[in-house]
């Protein structure tokens, strides 16, 4: 799976045009589906294009013959985790980035529209991996494959494949319902193509359905010993549920926090994960051999191209700093020695807010901080000063003994979308929230990550720490893993005034934003397009 554009051999160009209708066509193949679904080995081919829908922008890398049109958004920003990372970090406390790309600023500073780029080329990209997914599930239902006269062996293979794509749905949906809120329902692959303009569903409905998904196919999905690395197996739907719950009552109202810790316990007590020895392991590039990873979008720099996920958080990130402005935490005389890139886009900086969570820079070895003589205030976005804004060397396209990548310029760094560290995280939110499960076991599973942080436990909890010491320890944990706008939500720290921090509010200070930021709006194009969609309140 790390060499996912080895996989696949069938081409698949879907056609998004402005209109979320061109969402119901029969996907376009260079060979008919009759023929693909024809043949069971075809089947981990199409697979592996669900796969690559998170980790590529199309059938050629870097750029080339876009899964989306580059009419609505340039290729190289397309990419599904670049789109999902820009809306879930940029508007927080933990990134801005000083480019001045259309929208990119909106994002940092608090005025997106329904006409922002990023807003609709993320709208699309999520619908377009749910449109993927559901033709595969469409084609491999049992009766069809009996139809095909396959094997039982063949029938078997495939039909964990189809759980996998339910899986990789489930993953899309959740992301679209959590960042847009009431989406068209496209999630019934039994109407597609059609000829009719997708209704509308509210959050709820699309939530349960995402959930009924998951535990349909829980116990059908492989154990982690099963299967290979970089696909779907049962633990990375536990935590998708688990996730899920967590974010219950922030997205629909319901309250499911004594949901998240059976979820939690079965991923940590049968899953076979733990925590990586060292926390930089988790983000170099060999991190394929860390135990803690339950689920990455893989990137190869020799196979996997594209101008997103780990190589626009390496690239973006990069400055032509000297050793001695990168201090002693960055050993090196050239950018590729700190970074393994030869890349200095000079765009991805952090917030002073992200930085001064850390109350030891020294022995917290989380701290992945270029301070030298920088300034820690973004005085103005967009066009910051190159002197403003520290920069962030957590992702790194070096091997865990610090030799580079195999490409100078695109990274072998895969994006760890869920861990063992996170679950542990979660464990002990959950349980603050009323949910259940021990406070011993959590309080063990917090000092378990600040015991790897320091290398001892110095540092340890002495008890429990409420939730906004748990919201800290996030941050400390888990920044530029796409997760913070997401857990100020839940915290109730989001769009209020309960927290502020640099350019919240279209002010460098920070001020409160408005409640209906809570979500993005939908494309004004999409709108325009399907008379059945409402627009997001406050929009």
């Amino acid at each position: 799976m790390k060499r996912i554009s080895l996989i696949f051999s069938l081409t698949v160009a879907f056609l998004l045009s402005s209109c979320l209708k061109d969402l119901d066509r029969e996907p376009f193949y260079e060979q008919t589906s009759a023929t693909i679904y024809k043949d069971p080995k075809n089947y981990i081919h199409v697979l592996a294009k669900l796969y690559a829908g998170l980790a590529v922008t199309g059938q050629a890398g870097p750029a080339g013959n876009a899964d989306i049109a580059t009419s609505i958004v340039d290729e190289g920003f397309s990419q599904y985790l670049r789109m999902f990372w820009n809306l879930q970090e940029l508007p927080t406390d933990e990134a801005k980035c000083r480019w001045n790309d259309t929208g990119i600023p909106d994002l940092g500073k608090w005025t997106w529209s329904d006409g922002n780029q990023w807003v609709r080329g993320g709208y699309l990209r999520f619908l377009y991996q749910i449109t993927s997914c559901n033709e595969f599930i469409k084609q491999t239902t049992d009766e069809l494959l009996d139809e095909r006269g396959f094997s039982d062996a063949d029938k078997a293979k495939i039909r964990i494949y189809r759980a996998e794509a339910r899986f990789l749905r489930a993953l899309s949906v959740f992301h679209a319902v959590d960042i847009f809120g009431n989406i068209p329902d496209i999630t019934d692959e039994s109407r597609f193509p059609g000829t009719e303009f997708p209704e509308q569903s509210g959050r709820e409905t699309l939530f349960n359905f995402a959930e009924s998904e998951l535990l349909a196919i829980e116990s059908i999905l492989p154990t982690r010993n099963e299967s290979e690395y970089a696909r779907a197996n049962r633990s990375a739907a536990q935590v998708l549920l688990a996730k899920m719950y967590l974010n219950s009552e922030a997205m629909i109202g319901v309250n499911r926090y004594a949901d998240v810790i059976p979820y939690c316990e079965k991923v940590i007590n049968e899953g076979g994960y733990s925590l990586d020895t060292r926390y930089t392991n988790v983000f170099r590039a060999d991190n394929h051999n860390s135990p803690e990873i339950i689920f990455p979008v893989t990137s190869d720099g020799s196979f996997t191209l594209s101008y997103g996920s780990t190589t626009f958080l390496i690239n973006a990130s990069g400055f032509p700093t000297t050793a001695t402005a990168q201090g002693s935490a960055f050993p090196g005389t050239s950018l590729l020695d700190t970074t393994g890139s030869t890349q200095a886009w000079q765009g991805l900086i952090a917030c002073k807010e992200l930085v001064n969570m850390f109350p030891d820079s020294t022995a917290d070895s989380r701290f992945q901080f270029v301070i030298g003589s920088r300034s820690p205030e973004i005085s103005v976005l967009p066009n910051t000063p190159t002197n403003e804004g520290f920069i962030v060397k957590k992702f790194r396209n070096l091997r865990s003994d610090g030799t580079p990548g195999g490409n100078n310029s695109f990274a072998d760094t895969d994006f760890p979308l869920f861990r063992l560290a996170d679950i542990y995280l979660m464990y002990a939110e959950a349980h603050l929230r009323g949910g259940g499960g021990s406070a011993s076991t959590a309080l063990n599973y917090l000092n378990a990550i600040r015991e790897r942080a320091y290398g001892n436990s110095s540092q340890n909890f002495a008890a429990l720490p409420d939730l906004d010491g748990v919201l800290t320890e996030r941050a400390r944990e888990l920044y530029w893993e796409g997760y913070r706008r997401t857990d100020l939500i839940r915290f109730g720290k989001f769009t209020t005034n309960a927290y502020v921090w640099t350019w919240k509010g279209n002010t460098q200070q920070g001020a409160a934003g408005a409640v209906h930021q809570n979500l993005y709006p939908l494309p004004a194009t999409e709108l325009n397009a399907n008379p059945n969609l409402r627009q997001n309140p406050g929009y």
